[in-house]
């Protein structure tokens, strides 16, 4: 189960009934995990910061080790005795509550010690780790795997267009945030220890942004300059929209488009807190929004659709939300969005086709089979960075349009 995430003395059982209602919720609302905790924690304003940490961290630890942990309490559905489990196998101090009398320490990690199927021990379904293994070889796969189950590190994006990397890192310092530089990365820092920089004066003044470092890479790989025309065409709620206009020094163009207009108007609350003031959010209403920008874009961006594979670290109830038909359907809108939205770089112009997946069939496979059925495209560059160098997982290829 790997390391032991947080230490805490026995904790009282206002905080064991938020971790079991929010798991409650998790797998049978089938509610995504980072919601459930915002949620449980906005409801109780009067838990402190540590009780905050402990129901934030517990959850998210027994939603990523959950196959393993209702294999050894033999049960899927009562979270108590889950929950209790998960104190015997961490080698926490267990709880003196009703619910977990029944639990005999011995047993349970006699069983513990006695699994040698990498699918429990990992917690991953069957379907998911042989689509994975399949793909990247039993090798690769158990060491993505296994990093996969790691806690994410919290990594900021310094807002260029209104500080530099050192100066933020010294007012963070001031605020006793400790942040180191990150080799490799112009624009990121690591914070050393684990907290909620959302109410951050300084995050509120849009001096950084939350982006992990993988995909701080995706906008930097597409070497955008000052003064181009740039589309961003399944921007989101924009993480690399700012990025890119931070790239640009403001100078230039950038269309950012989703098919969902809450997103973009997230966004445009994102770049005025970021003064990035070349950014023009676009709707997608259908094809038409496509074909008017044919041949218009110096760069493009297709950070497409994906199964989410090299992120699972951040949303580990991803693996037990995920099904099989689900990443078929998502190869087919990758596909089609990379044959469609393509036509929108111009001669000579270049795009990057990225996903957060470990999978090939959803990153080089695609852009292989793209580029068999459109010669006037080639291939420059591509990277592949996997959840084992530390961060999230993510793909990206470089391909120029030919004049």
């Amino acid at each position: 189960m790997g390391k032991k995430i947080i230490k805490q003395a026995k904790p009282h059982r206002i905080l064991l009934q938020a971790i079991v209602n929010a798991l409650n919720t998790i797998f049978f609302d089938n509610k995504y995990a980072d919601k459930v905790i915002e949620k449980t924690l906005k409801e109780n304003p009067k838990f402190g910061s540590r009780d905050r940490r402990f129901i934030a961290e517990t959850t998210y630890d027994i939603v990523r080790n959950y196959r393993l942990l209702s294999h050894l309490a033999d049960t899927k559905d009562n979270f108590w005795a889950i929950l209790g489990v998960y104190f015997i196998v961490r080698h926490l101090p267990m709880p003196d509550e009703r619910d977990f009398k029944n639990l005999n320490e011995k047993t349970i990690l006699d069983k513990y010690k006695a699994i040698d199927d990498q699918k429990i021990l990992q917690s991953y379904p069957d379907w998911l780790w042989d689509i994975c293994e399949n793909e990247l070889g039993k090798e690769v796969w158990e060491k993505e795997a296994k990093s996969l189950n790691e806690q994410a590190e919290v990594v900021l994006r310094v807002n260029t267009l209104k500080t530099k990397k050192a100066i933020l890192k010294q007012h963070l310092a001031e605020q006793e945030v400790e942040v180191e530089f990150l080799d490799g990365y112009d624009d990121a820092l690591i914070l050393s220890k684990r907290q909620n920089l959302f109410s951050n004066p300084l995050f509120k003044l849009g001096l950084f942004e939350l982006q992990d470092a993988g995909s701080q890479a995706i906008s930097e790989f597409l070497g955008v300059e000052p003064g181009m025309r740039v589309i961003d065409a399944c921007a989101g709620g924009g993480g690399k929209t700012l990025h890119i206009a931070a790239l640009m020094q403001n100078k230039g163009r950038i269309i950012s488009m989703d098919i969902t207009q809450w997103k973009l108007d997230e966004l445009k609350k994102r770049a005025r807190r970021a003064t990035a003031s070349n950014i023009e959010p676009r709707l997608i209403e259908g094809s038409k929004t496509i074909k008017r920008l044919e041949n218009t874009a110096d760069r493009l961006l297709l950070d497409v659709p994906c199964s989410g594979t090299g992120v699972i670290k951040r949303n580990p109830d991803a693996k037990w939300k995920l099904n099989a038909d689900f990443i078929e359907r998502t190869k087919d809108i990758q596909k089609k969005i990379l044959g469609e939205y393509s036509t929108m770089t111009k001669k000579g112009g270049q795009l990057v086709y990225s996903t957060c997946s470990v999978l090939p069939s959803e990153n080089r496979k695609q852009v292989d089979e793209f580029l068999a059925n459109n010669n006037d495209f080639e291939l420059i560059k591509d990277k592949t960075i996997l959840p084992s160098e530390g961060f999230d997982g993510f793909y990206m290829a470089l391909i120029k349009r030919k004049n």
